[in-house]
Order: structure tokens, then sequence, then C-alpha cells
């Protein structure tokens, strides 16, 4: 194997062990620049694994053939917002700690998706393997050395998280939308004097959120694991986490970060190919990437600003 053909494959592997952070990162952003606190993003991802399996062996099942991935994505999308919506009942409406109602959503995504499985087939542990996204070379573009073989010759949830990136920039800093949107994670009180629907706003927030992380969750059954088990997300959700708030709650930062985390988890595949690595145990390995992220968010520890009212419940009766 040459130079540039490892560089391309390495490349390549980076966004798509990305792709899922990006997209429960983005998830992330929006909750929380709408001043709701989202620890259950590991748990909303772990929803969106779930029903994309589910979904998507059924879908195939049925003779859906090139599609049913796509329906796993809608399952996805659906059962991340039902989940993301019963943190948003008990953090906005009800004002619950919105750290343990989320550490709630992790806990019950974890318990009651492994139930589902044992339910559905038989008392296996995961889903019967199925067939999910292919590759795909955007032609001209992938015959581009290393770029081509990195970028353009990926699966279509990358391209979509790539493309989810700029748009979700341009709603967030350039729309009435994103900026209401802000506005109620910054100064609730104004912008409900303005009109704005605070709770509103924070429903949407929250429930995006929700959507995103299934996709992030889907993206892994979908491309890389082909099954859903109760290790499927496996910190991934956390990593998101440490992605959104290293970069500082901005989706362009945020997709550096979810590609410097999964260049980590690259690396750590490629690590494991060389004789010298044989030496070395095994689990010293897989913890590169959570290593990393500790590192990481030590380092971000008072540069990061968060939105001024995250965390703070708002009772519009009080203003």
């Amino acid at each position: 194997m040459d130079v540039l053909t490892m560089l391309g494959q390495l490349l390549n592997t980076t966004l798509v062990f990305s792709t899922a952070l990006i997209f429960a990162a983005l998830g992330g952003i929006f909750s929380e620049r709408s001043g709701v606190v989202n620890i259950g993003l590991e748990g909303l991802m772990m929803f969106g694994a779930f029903a994309a399996a589910v979904g998507g062996y059924y879908a195939q099942d049925a003779g859906f053939g090139a599609w049913a991935p796509w329906v796993g994505v809608i399952c996805a999308i659906v059962v991340g917002a039902l989940g993301s919506l019963i943190h948003a009942v008990a953090s906005i409406t009800f004002k619950a700690d919105q750290t343990i109602s989320g550490t709630v959503i992790n806990f019950l995504a974890a318990g009651s998706t492994l139930y589902m499985v044992k339910l559905l087939f038989e008392g296996s542990g995961e889903t019967p393997l199925l067939a999910g996204f292919s590759k795909y070379k955007v032609p001209l573009l992938s015959d581009i050395p290393i770029i081509g073989e990195g970028i353009f010759s990926s699966y279509p949830t990358t391209y979509l998280a790539i493309v989810l990136v700029i748009v979700i920039y341009y709603v967030l800093f350039k729309t009435p939308f994103g900026l209401r949107l802000r506005a109620v994670g910054e100064h609730p009180s104004a912008a409900d004097t303005l009109g704005v629907n605070v709770n509103k706003m924070r429903y949407i927030g929250v429930i995006l959120s929700g959507m995103l992380a299934g996709i992030g969750g889907a993206t892994i059954t979908l491309t890389t694991t082909s099954t859903f088990a109760h290790n499927t997300i496996s910190g991934q959700g956390f990593i998101a986490i440490a992605a959104m708030i290293f970069g500082k709650w901005n989706p362009v930062g945020a997709f550096g970060a979810a590609v410097f985390f999964g260049f980590s988890q690259a690396i750590r595949n490629y690590v494991q190919l060389f004789e010298w690595s044989k030496n070395i145990p095994q689990e010293f390995i897989f913890m590169i990437p959570y290593v990393l992220t500790i590192i990481v968010l030590v380092s971000a520890v008072g540069r990061s600003s968060a939105p001024k009212a995250l965390g703070q419940p708002y009772d519009p009766s009080k203003r």
C-alpha cells in the first residue's frame, strides 16, 4: 500500500467515525443554544441506533431494497424526537434539574432498548445483521489523490453531515429563527419582552437535538456495525458533548472537534495493524479516544463560553 492510498483511507476512516459525532454535536448545539443542557445525547443516540436497526431490518425484510437504510434513518429521527420530548417536558415544563433529566434519558435508553431487542428477537442480545448504506463515489472528484479517496468516496450520511454543518451555521447565525433561539439561551427575559415564546423555542431546540442525535446513532448502525447491541454507542454521545464544548457551541467548531475525535478513533484502528502494537494491551489502545476527550475537555475549561442562561429554567410569570 503506497503512502497516498494509506493517507486517503485514513482520512476516509476519520470521516466515517466523525459522522455520528457531527450529527450528535449539532443536535447538542440546538438544545444548549436554547438554554437547555442536554447530557442525554448518549441515550438519544442509543434510541436512534436501536430504531434504525429495527426499522431498517423490517424494511429490508419487507422488500424496500436500497431504501431500507433510509427507512431506518426516518425511524431514528422519530424515536430520537420522542426521547428528547421526555427531556423537554421534564426540564422545560416541570423545570426539573436538566442534568438529572438528561442522565435519566441515558439510563432509560440503555435499559429499554436492550429489553426491546430481547423482546423482538427471541431473547437475542443484538438485532440481526442488516444491509446498511454503501459508499458512494462522487464522479471525477473521487479521482483526486488523497481527497478523492478520503472525502468523495464515502457514505451518504457523511455527505449529509457536512452539508448540515453549513446549513445549521447559516440557520443559527443568519436567520430570525436562529437569532430567537440564541436569544432565549442568552437572555430569556429580554427575548420574552420582545414577544419570543421562550419555552416554545426551547422545546424546538431540544426536539431538534433529539432528531439529530437519533441520526447520529443511526449512522453507527447503518454504516459500521450493521447491528444494534448494548455497546453499539459506547460513549459516543459523551464525546459529541465534548466536541460541542470544544467547538464553542458553533457548528463549524463542533465539526472540527468531531473530526479530531474521529481521527483519534481512526488512529486506534490503524495502530492495531502494526506488529509492534501487539505488545500493547488492547485496552490501552481502545482508551485513546476517551483519553483525548478528557485532555481536550480539561484544556477547554475557561476558554469556552457557554450560553449565559444555559441550565436555567424560565418561568414567564416571573419575568
